[in-house]
């Protein structure tokens, strides 16, 4: 069943969140067909709450600048055969392939993974050697530090395309992910040239930073979740209609 997503509710300045019109300010000619896109929402329980790693988009980004994000990005080419320590939770797999003709699902999962390291420096994986592709170059370094990725911890989330009225726009797929479960080891995430502030943040803390509407929706959706694990919850897909942001559940 769809549902209408009020975006305007959550910020009221949102106007590139409304469906494609052409001519409007500032707006692309026509609206731009999205990129495939991967982002790792990754959960680390404390005493004191869950955490959750966001970070700030540098302000030199043609791409929401400044905004808090989690860390992911484009899917590159050879993501989907790059060699893994396990694969994908069987739930994830096949709610990744519905409605996706042109890509692998372990592709997005890969792709996650990789943006993760190459943004935070964090590492998602387990003890392993990796036989790489002349054309692999993106998971280079990753390979050099002697381990796979770690595919069974993610878990897919959320589906999202950005709004008709941005110059550039995605087709994202969400995974969530225990970090205990999830990295390698305890070290720290380091600032880069693409993201800044990288922090543990709180639920609390996370909705009051400056955040894209889409990144608001799904932080929601991953409150909703840590409220009521037990809880079944279907991936949400949001995308632009005629009328405005809309809701479904996969």
């Amino acid at each position: 069943m769809t549902h209408s997503v009020d975006l305007l509710a959550l910020d009221p300045s949102a106007e590139r969140d409304m469906p494609y019109q052409a001519g409007r300010p500032n707006a692309p000619v026509r609206a731009p067909r999205p990129k495939d896109a991967a982002t790792l929402i990754l959960i680390q329980h404390t005493q004191s709450g869950p955490k959750i790693l966001m970070g700030r988009r540098a302000s030199g980004h043609s791409f929401m600048p400044d905004k808090y994000v989690f860390p992911g990005g484009k899917v590159d080419r050879s993501d989907r055969f790059i060699p893994t320590h396990d694969e994908l939770p069987p739930q994830s797999t096949e709610d990744l392939s519905k409605a996706n003709k042109t890509r692998h699902p372990r592709a997005f999962a890969l792709a996650a993974i990789r943006e993760t390291w190459e943004e935070t420096g964090l590492l998602i994986g387990k003890p392993g050697t990796m036989q790489l592709r002349t054309t692999d170059l993106g998971w280079t370094s990753y390979a050099a530090a002697g381990i796979a990725p770690h595919l069974s911890a993610l878990h897919f989330f959320a589906r999202a395309i950005t709004p008709p009225q941005r110059h550039k726009r995605f087709d994202a797929r969400f995974f969530i992910a225990n970090a205990q479960e999830a990295l390698y080891d305890l070290r720290p995430a380091r600032d880069g040239a693409e993201m800044q502030d990288l922090r543990w943040f709180s639920l609390e803390e996370a909705f009051g930073l400056d955040l894209p509407n889409v990144t608001r929706f799904i932080l929601g959706e991953v409150q909703a979740r840590l409220q009521a694990p037990d809880k079944p919850h279907a991936p949400a897909f949001l995308r632009w209609g005629r009328t405005g942001p809309q809701m479904d559940r996969l």
